[in-house]
């Protein structure tokens, strides 16, 4: 009570300019008993007591740093597993064992979200086997209760008995029963091992040689957008969706990825749906900086809505497009459909949505006409007129050929580069164990039997029949001229000593009717003097090995077929599936474009080809016959068997008369500098932006 008493005048004060209560007086006894009796109060803290005191006054930017560094973590965590396929198994491991319920689980959320009703997957433990986006397919999957797989977290809080519970119906989920499946349009086996056992002469791809003696990469690109077009001007900061029924490296996926380039170089928003991740696109996607959309399905559809511009790139597309428009309605107002194969399976899939869709886009006349015809029969009635849009050959292509391009600069001129392209030529060529004399006739595209490459095989296997026995013949005849210039040489008296034994010697004359009996010294001096004619080879070199779009009971009876043609299989070289097709076009000679049924639909290799001056023999239908002039940039023949004959004259004229393959060559060249460049492809582009790019 005294305590209290005496310091409640402290409180009576009057108070200082600083703040601090002032006593009475100076000489107040209740100032004197109050301090006397306590420990003055110090101005400096104490080390640990004032970090205490300090860390007790500032605990709340303590928790808001803490609050901070966790939610940059989780943000963090939540991107890698959206954004990262690849390492997202790294998330669901403990110790380095797999969590198979929450693998199980990720993978039902994938399969219940495919856009694509053609599109499935077959899970296997944890392997995931992709079947063909067009198939038709009868597997059955014997799983039990589907709903169980996906546990919660609060799942691992229950009894022993309900965790054993729910361990036993995963493992029972994870068994799979297969049932043999029937082949349909685009269905894929079992891939063939790539390797030299099972195609005996495997080579490529040649990306590494390529960079070494062209002193340039695809990664030094730096854009190739025209920033003077119109193109460019409509895409500046516009947002698209662009549709890639699969991620194979064939005509359609690499020119959608293209396009997606060009787009981004000129200022505009790329996204990219796609439907099947099969192939070995997605990679270069990725470099390409490429955005793909995760989802197929809802996700893709808002995406979707956001867009100035969808362009789907395959007929395949169509029930893609089909659940779009049920999610949105007025979504077909802002669909422009790239429509690159010409066949009816293809055209029977799309016709639900033709009459939907802003507007139709093919690549060729022949092609259009066809469309217009299927939907006059079926009657379906189009929006607006579809327009023609050909493809073209890319910068890099151009680049390395020699034509001008949007990446030369002062040190890599056209006339540069192609001398680095005979470099690589010389190279490329000494890989494959081929001399100047060698005629490379060379074939890409994915194996299956609409590419025709066993009937190429066909006719190479009797052109060079044709050929040996032609230089059989032409030898047989010099060799005989010169034997009967060496009788008139003997002297009468050795003719009249041999009289009596010419019967015999006519009858088995060796050096007249047995040339291969001749010595080895005749046979060198024979063939240096020229008189006996020297063989030329014909190669062939066939892609695209791997493919996703491959036939592999086709590749098999090609295989077989090799098998018992064992003169032909000397000749005969392979090359993997690639995007770097520069090197292999340098080292070719001629390019086959031998498409069956109703042909190629445009034919992207054609051009390609005719881009690096070598001449073209295709078949007479489809689009090839709208690239391909007779007789001026190369040489046409039927469809079919009856085609046989005539490829295979076609391919001796060739290897006999090298000055006839540069002409066409040549022209193939100047036609592909004034109709299948890059601009020319654009420029036909922006009329499809202002039909259908919203205003």
């Amino acid at each position: 009570m005294e305590d209290l008493r005496l310091l409640s005048p402290m409180k009576q004060g009057k108070s200082s300019l600083s703040g601090r209560s002032t006593p009475r007086g100076s000489g107040s006894p209740t100032f004197r008993r109050v301090h006397s009796g306590r420990t003055p109060r110090r101005d400096g803290k104490g080390s640990g007591g004032g970090a205490i005191q300090w860390f007790r006054s500032n605990r709340l930017l303590y928790w808001l740093l803490l609050i901070t560094l966790w939610t940059y973590l989780g943000f963090y965590v939540q991107s890698r597993w959206a954004h990262d396929d690849d390492n997202k198994v790294e998330f669901l491991r403990f110790g380095g064992k797999l969590r198979e319920d929450v693998l199980l689980v990720e993978q039902n959320k994938r399969g219940g979200s495919v856009a694509n009703e053609g599109s499935h997957s077959v899970v296997d433990n944890t392997n995931i086997v992709h079947i063909g986006v067009n198939k038709r397919m009868h597997v059955t999957l014997a799983k039990k209760e589907d709903g169980t797989s996906r546990r919660s977290l609060s799942s691992r809080r229950r009894t022993r008995r309900a965790g054993r519970r729910s361990r036993t119906k995963i493992s029972t989920k994870q068994k799979v029963k297969k049932v043999v499946e029937t082949q349909d349009l685009d269905d894929q086996d079992q891939e063939l091992p790539k390797t030299n056992v099972t195609y005996s002469k495997l080579f490529g791809p040649f990306g590494s040689l390529e960079d070494r003696i062209l002193e340039w990469s695809p990664q030094k690109r730096s854009g190739t957008c025209d920033r003077k077009s119109d193109f460019k001007r409509l895409v500046w900061s516009r947002r698209f969706v662009l549709l890639f029924h699969e991620l194979s490296m064939t005509g359609a996926p690499i020119s959608m990825m293209e396009l997606a380039s060009e787009l981004l170089s000129c200022g505009a928003t790329v996204y990219a749906v796609v439907l099947s991740r099969r192939g070995g696109l997605m990679q270069e996607l990725t470099r390409r900086r490429i955005k793909v959309v995760e989802d197929k399905g809802e996700l893709s559809f808002k995406t979707a809505m956001k867009a100035d511009l969808v362009i789907a790139g395959s007929a395949v597309c169509a029930s893609w497009i089909d659940q779009y428009m049920d999610h949105f309605p007025a979504g077909g107002s802002q669909i422009a459909w790239w429509v690159m194969e010409n066949r009816r399976e293809y055209f029977e899939r799309a016709k639900p949505v033709l009459d939907r869709v802003k507007l139709l886009i093919f690549l060729s006349e022949v092609q259009r006409k066809q469309w217009l015809t299927w939907c006059e029969e079926d009657h379906i009635k189009l929006r607006s007129q579809p327009v023609i849009v050909p493809l073209s050959v890319n910068d890099e292509l151009a680049f390395v050929a020699g034509i001008s391009s949007s990446l030369n600069t002062p040190t890599l001129t056209p006339e540069m580069m192609k001398e680095k392209r005979q470099k690589l030529r010389e190279s490329v060529r000494t890989e494959f164990g081929l001399t100047d004399k060698d005629m490379l006739v060379m074939s890409l595209s994915s194996i299956n039997p609409g590419k025709g490459q066993l009937l190429l095989l066909e006719s190479a296997a009797l052109a060079l029949e044709r050929e040996q026995e032609q230089v059989a013949k032409s030898n047989q005849s010099k060799i005989k001229n010169l034997n009967g210039i060496r009788k008139e040489k003997i002297s009468l008296s050795v003719r009249h000593r041999l009289r009596g034994s010419s019967r015999k010697m006519k009858i088995a004359s060796p050096a007249i009717d047995n040339p291969p009996v001749l010595s080895a010294t005749g046979k060198r001096k024979l063939l240096l003097s020229g008189n006996v004619t020297r063989k030329q080879d014909l190669k062939l070199l066939l892609g695209s090995v791997g493919s996703k779009s491959n036939k592999v009971s086709y590749v098999k009876e090609i295989l077989s077929f090799l098998s018992n043609n064992r003169n032909l299989s000397n000749s005969v070289l392979w090359t993997p599936a690639t995007t770097r097709v520069a090197s292999l076009y340098s080292a070719a000679d001629c390019y086959v474009t031998n498409s069956q049924g109703i042909g190629e639909t445009f034919g992207r290799v054609t051009i390609e080809a005719m881009a690096y001056g070598l001449p073209v023999l295709g078949t007479d239908a489809g689009g090839t016959k709208e690239i391909v002039e007779h007789n001026v940039t190369g040489l046409l023949h039927p469809v079919g068997r009856p085609g046989n004959k005539v490829l295979a004259q076609n391919l001796l004229f060739l290897l006999r008369n090298p000055s006839t393959r540069v002409q066409l060559g040549s022209k193939g060249r100047e036609k592909v500098e004034k109709m299948y460049m890059k601009q020319h492809m654009y420029k036909r582009f922006v009329d499809v932006l202002v039909k259908c790019m919203r205003p």
